[in-house]
């Protein structure tokens, strides 16, 4: 089958603009309406105006406790001539909300009044006249009857679903949830829980777009998921169009020898587009089959949830007659240098954090098929088509995804990492609810580098001084001068070798990288880790060329022992912690001290200080940590070093 080739690449803008017009050409309208109960409509967006049939409230009411009285009989009271009202000819008693007797037009508050008896008679004594009218609530004091109460297409909140029913409603037409095919498709795709085997894929994207279906008002329902045949995925895609509002199609949407998305949309219907200049989610595809919005949605999940909200989320909307919330968007500058491929439209994830009166942006990992860095990410930033990247301290706007008070009381760290850190965030979270902490791993160097600049709290680093054999000190004494930190410990922990279970290749020190069948995996420049190595194979004469796969670089121990694991090496450095979790072989070379760099200005921040009291106090971190392997808390929470 001619599955057909890419179209030329679209620009966002222009690829937008396209989707817009096939939709208004498609003649797509809003979904047609249905009756809720009022109490059960929550969300719900109302497909007309409703005007109040009752008046609320519907007689004159207390709106005190205490007594019904005729104005006239007040006048002339005060507290030099007190009058008295006789019960219950010219006082009524009444509750709050409880009906204004006939012929009475005030009440005096309970307080405001003396009770007395005279003569066998009870009375009230009153040193003050009332105004007419005076804590009476009205006939339609605060819904008159034929007023309309909530508009059309008007998303329902609680206080409106209260004044529905107080305005005699119970139930009323609202438009129906959107229904939403969902399609994942690809022969290797197994279910949640099934057994695991070489070459499987769990399927989760199509409950991420399935969710974000439910978070903007609609209903996804779920297809199993289409191996990769023609036939069936056309006869899938058919069956979907007859029954739901908009199809999405999960993978498939490239041009390799399995992918059909495209072919079975152009079968059916009509492909507007496809291929988008954005990244990540170039493969995108968009058609209309029987009259019904398609979306192939690419099969890599970064890729899945950007495209889906640039092109579905506005759809969702429009079916239900509603324009989406825009997008909360923060000024930050980026806190290292960014290169982005010319040409594209780039979407960069960060990580938020405000440090000092700054909101500084971190770059995470960028992988399309790195789920996690949208679970760690505060927010997009854009890069646009016609630029090569961002420099160092460039002003950037962020596209939030998550609330900037989070933001504000998160602890920026940005430095080497450590198995601990998650740890910490974790007891943090918890101990904390509203503040957290971000790590981003850029090395030793860098974190220093980050404090100096003012764009992180925290720092961790373990920079040895080959001259004086000290850690972390003389480097601080020598990149930030005089600013005054404190330098906290952490850990004492054990770097060497990770190789795989029972060290098949027999390495036993650095001399063994100069085999040509063992291939290294480095850590990345200006880290604790690359700068030990580099020191030890200093002393030894290698040159780094020497060494095979020197130039591969990770940015974290537990990237390291993945490479490990997974046969893309042989070996690298990292910690002992990082081997017990993937259960690899470790190679003991060197024990050092990991330290957290501290601005004195920022350590009196709640945020930062409850971190720094979990780290001297929290007896339940260290059994944590000490659970690990290969950390040495001995010192943990003392301040090694004062600036």
């Amino acid at each position: 089958m001619n599955k057909g080739i890419y179209r030329e690449y679209t620009p966002l803008a222009k690829a937008l603009q396209m989707w817009q017009e096939a939709l208004e050409k498609s003649n797509m309208t809003t979904v047609p309406d249905e009756k809720v109960k009022v109490h059960e409509a929550l969300g719900r967006i109302t497909a007309a105006p409703f005007f109040a049939n009752v008046s609320s409230p519907f007689y004159h009411s207390s709106a005190m406790d205490g007594y019904a009285v005729k104005c006239r009989d007040t006048f002339g009271a005060s507290e030099v001539s007190p009058k008295t009202l006789k019960l219950p000819e010219q006082a009524c008693p009444v509750d709050t909300g409880d009906p204004i007797p006939e012929g009475f037009n005030a009440v005096i508050m309970i307080e405001d009044v003396n009770l007395v008896r005279c003569n066998d008679n009870d009375y009230i004594e009153i040193l003050a006249p009332v105004t007419p009218w005076q804590h009476v609530r009205l006939i339609g004091e605060d819904i008159v009857s034929s007023e309309m109460i909530i508009p059309e297409n008007h998303r329902l909140r609680p206080v409106d679903i209260g004044a529905l029913l107080s305005g005699g409603y119970v139930e009323i037409r609202v438009r129906r949830k959107p229904r939403v095919a969902i399609i994942p498709t690809g022969s290797e795709l197994i279910e949640p829980g099934e057994p695991l085997k070489q070459g499987s894929i769990i399927e989760f994207n199509s409950r991420i777009l399935g969710a974000l279906v439910s978070e903007w008002g609609g209903k996804s329902v779920r297809f199993n998921p289409v191996p990769d045949n023609p036939e069936r995925l056309q006869g899938t895609l058919k069956k979907a169009c007859e029954l739901y509002d908009v199809v999405i199609i999960n993978a498939g949407s490239s041009a390799g020898s399995e992918d059909y998305t495209a072919a079975a949309i152009s079968q059916l219907g009509n492909v507007i587009l496809h291929g988008v200049d954005i990244k990540p989610g170039k493969p995108v595809i968009l058609g209309i089959v029987m009259g019904k919005p398609v979306l192939g949605i690419p099969g890599y999940p970064v890729s899945a949830f950007i495209t889906f909200n640039l092109f579905g989320k506005r759809l969702i909307h429009a079916l239900q007659g509603i324009e989406p919330p825009d997008v909360e968007k923060s000024i930050a500058r980026l806190s290292r240098q960014v290169a982005s491929s010319l040409g594209q439209e780039e979407f960069l994830r960060v990580k938020l954090g405000r440090v000092g009166e700054t909101l500084v942006a971190t770059p995470v990992t960028r992988g399309a098929g790195s789920l996690m860095s949208l679970v760690r990410a505060d927010g997009f930033v854009r890069i646009p088509a016609p630029l090569e990247g961002y420099g160092a301290g460039t002003e950037v706007q962020v596209e939030m995804l998550r609330a900037k008070e989070e933001v504000e009381n998160t602890v920026v760290c940005i430095g080497s990492h450590d198995n601990t850190l998650d740890l910490l965030a974790n007891l943090l979270k918890r101990a904390n609810p509203r503040f957290s902490l971000s790590s981003a791993h850029v090395g030793s160097m860098g974190g220093l580098s980050a404090i100096r600049k003012g764009e992180a709290h925290v720092a961790g680093t373990h920079l040895l001084d080959e001259a004086t054999g000290e850690y972390n000190v003389p480097y601080i004494k020598n990149m930030l001068g005089d600013m005054r930190v404190y330098l906290v410990n952490l850990v004492y922990r054990e770097q060497g070798f990770l190789v795989m279970k029972g060290n098949p290749k027999k390495i036993r020190g650095f001399k063994d990288l100069l085999r040509p069948d063992v291939r290294f995996i480095n850590r990345q420049g200006g880290s604790g880790t690359r700068l030990l190595t580099d020191k030890y194979i200093r002393e030894l004469g290698i040159s780094p060329p020497q060494i095979n796969g020197y130039e591969r670089e990770e940015y974290t121990h537990m990237g390291v022992a993945s490479a490990v694991l997974t046969g893309v090496a042989d070996a690298g450095m990292g910690i002992l912690a990082a081997a017990r979790v993937l259960d690899l072989e470790f190679i003991p070379v060197a024990k050092e001290r990991y330290d957290l760099v501290v601005p004195a200005v920022f350590s009196d921040l709640p945020h930062v200080a409850a971190l720094l009291d979990i780290i001297q106090s929290s007896a339940e971190f260290r059994k944590l940590v000490t659970a690990l392997g290969g950390y040495d808390i001995t010192d943990m929470g003392k301040t090694v070093y004062a600036a």
